[in-house]
Parts: C-alpha cells; sequence; structure tokens
C-alpha cells in the first residue's frame, strides 16, 4: 500500500503557534484569519486538521497543560511543607505569566473571562481548570493541616482560595504590564500576610 502523502506543516509547531494567538487575544477575541497566518496553513488545511476553532482549542489547552506552566504549578504540590507550596506555586505562576518568551499573562484567565454564548463551552472549560487547580491545592493544604504543619484555625479551603485569587491576579497583573519584580513584591507581601496568619 503506498504512503500517504505528508502534511505539508507540522501540527506541534502549529499548535504552539496557535496558543500564542489565544494567549494574546484569548478564545472570542481570536479570529480564524489570526489562526491561520500565524499556524502558515489555509484554511482548508485547518479544517481538514483540526475541525474547527473550538476542537483546535481543546488541543491547544491539551498541550498548555501537559507542557506549559501548569506543570510547575502541579510540581509545587510536591514540595513538604504547606509554606513551601504556596511560595513555589506563587513563584511559578510570577515566572509563566511574565515570561518574555509569550504573551503575559495566563491562558486560563485571560483565554474566556467573559464571551458570548456560542464560546460559553470554552469559557466553562476554562473554569473547570481553574476549579480543579484550586481543589488540588485545597487537598494538600487540608493535609498540610492533618500533619499539623497548619493551624488549628486555618481553613484550607478558604486559604486555596486566597492563593487562587493571588494567582489569578498577578496573570491580570503581568497582562497589565507588571514586571517580574513588581510580582516578587506580591509575593513577598503574600508570604508575610501567610505567617501572620498563622
Amino acid at each position: 500500500m503506498a504512503a500517504g502523502r505528508p502534511r505539508a506543516f507540522d501540527i506541534k509547531r502549529a499548535l504552539e503557534s496557535a496558543l500564542e494567538i489565544f494567549r494574546q487575544k484569548g478564545y472570542e477575541g481570536t479570529t480564524l484569519s489570526d489562526l491561520t497566518e500565524a499556524m502558515k496553513i489555509n484554511r482548508s488545511s485547518f479544517y481538514a486538521t483540526f475541525g474547527s476553532k473550538e476542537k483546535l482549542f481543546h488541543k491547544v489547552l491539551d498541550l498548555y497543560i501537559n507542557e506549559g506552566p501548569i506543570q510547575a504549578s502541579v510540581a509545587s504540590l510536591n514540595e513538604p511543607t504547606a509554606r513551601a507550596v504556596i511560595e513555589k506555586l506563587l513563584r511559578a505562576t510570577a515566572d509563566a505569566v511574565v515570561n518574555p518568551a509569550h504573551s503575559p499573562g495566563c491562558l486560563t484567565v485571560k483565554g474566556a473571562i467573559a464571551c458570548s454564548e456560542e464560546s460559553d463551552p470554552v469559557k466553562q472549560l476554562l473554569t473547570n481548570l481553574r476549579v480543579q487547580i484550586e481543589k488540588a491545592l485545597s487537598t494538600r493544604l487540608e493535609q498540610a493541616k492533618k500533619d499539623r504543619d497548619l493551624p488549628e484555625h486555618v481553613d484550607p479551603v478558604a486559604l486555596a482560595r486566597y492563593i487562587a485569587t493571588l494567582v489569578a491576579g498577578m496573570s491580570i497583573q503581568a497582562a497589565n504590564g507588571a514586571s517580574r519584580e513588581d510580582l516578587e513584591d506580591v509575593i513577598t507581601i503574600a508570604l508575610f500576610a501567610l505567617s501572620a496568619y498563622k
């Protein structure tokens, strides 16, 4: 049997290009023309390979989750103490949202906070991902409390929500032009507040 004709483009590179456009413009702000231009493919190749903008976004999000900054966030949960978990998570976030190789901010925050009803499935997808990360942090902090690494009065769910709020806020601050040094100031204050909370 004759081998099929090879694709005229590198799918991984095309997904990386699409990811960068989605990071810059969000899901709804990104047009098909933006995508085909960035991915260096024509519309027929786009539809033949990815099917639709929404299906492409799912593939891009998989890439972002499996090879992007979320991995550093997940790795922070393995730190030995609650403080180390929080500090590593905040620093990993700061590094990711101001990485000069990418558009500032985070895809999970900038991707689809506000959008039309038609784009609601993407908004829900990103919301679910943020909630999952917050729940994973909450579970880790609950374990820290059981291990007496957190005081009895600390509410792990509320603390996880506070940290998730900081993480989302740092993404917005980065999109507003905040530097890595600016975000380090935020982390310093957050860690001081955490010490006082104990």
